[in-house]
């Protein structure tokens, strides 16, 4: 773990001290945990990142109080969210968060994207999706490492091809009314839509406007096996929490249930594509 903050640095500080106060080595505490022995140390040197579910088992060796773990735990939460604010991630562009997010694609068994103002990245062409790292740059302010951005996220798309995988990719129609780029990218990029149809791992669908939604929903996320991705314009924070999970799911699911789908998706993007042409 590289650029180690001060508040991960002192969270493993607090931990060393409450391993301390029981008289365990690391090594002793490991070995209750199950852990390799290099971990505590890892961890309390913040070599290593530390989870929640790391908290939890450490409170129960270490025989803390609920309160003593959720104040642990929370403050693991704060550290996640301040790390995950696009201003910190974007320092160095956008390429190696598309490669982070290409790793997390390729480990997870079943992927879900609810977008509401954008083509899910899966799907973008690279006229569209080099539009899209332009703006993203310019309100950020980050590095314009455009090209090697758009060749990440065309290589993250090779899962699209992984029948072992599920993928399930929504979108409203007004991504599509609100262009991100010139007509001729977004022509190319309907285009992609309508052809990417076919693929065995693939559920495509888009919510048509005017369609009454089962439940409100104000903001991307993505849903990778037991785990949530919210989107936020300043920053995007992830959470394994199971009820947390569930409720997305659910939301997910009904969101589904209104969804345009094959010959009916491909009318939209078919009658969408004919005023793009004609306008």
């Amino acid at each position: 773990m590289t650029d180690t903050s001060p508040r991960r640095l002192a969270l493993g500080d607090t931990l060393r001290l409450l391993r301390g106060s029981t008289g365990l080595s690391g090594k002793l505490l490991a070995e209750q945990l199950g852990w390799q022995a290099s971990k505590i140390s890892k961890i309390e040197n913040a070599r290593q990142a530390v989870t929640d579910t790391d908290i939890v088992d450490l409170g129960r060796v270490l025989d803390l109080d609920h309160e003593q773990v959720e104040e642990l735990r929370d403050e693991l939460r704060a550290i996640r969210l301040d790390e995950a604010r696009w201003a910190r991630q974007l320092r160095v562009g956008h390429r190696p968060l598309q490669e982070n997010v290409a790793r997390a694609d390729q480990t997870a068994d079943r992927i879900g994207v609810f977008s509401l103002t954008l083509v899910p990245g899966l799907l973008q062409t690279a006229e569209y999706a080099r539009h899209v790292f332009l703006s993203l740059a310019e309100m950020h302010d980050s590095p314009r490492d455009t090209d090697e951005a758009v060749r990440g996220r065309m290589d993250r798309q090779q899962v699209l091809y992984d029948e072992s995988k599920q993928v399930e990719l929504l979108m409203a129609e007004s991504a599509l009314h609100y262009p991100v780029a010139p007509r001729n990218v977004m022509l190319g990029q309907i285009d992609r839509l309508i052809t990417v149809q076919g693929l065995p791992s693939l559920r495509f669908g888009i919510i048509p406007l005017g369609r009454r939604l089962p439940a409100v929903v104000a903001h991307n996320f993505v849903l990778k096996d037991d785990a949530v991705t919210v989107e936020l314009i300043n920053t995007e924070f992830t959470t394994q929490d199971a009820a947390d999970a569930a409720l997305y799911r659910r939301y997910f699911d009904s969101l589904w249930s209104v969804a345009a789908e094959g010959d009916d998706a491909r009318a939209i993007l078919t009658r969408i594509a004919s005023d793009l042409t004609m306008s």
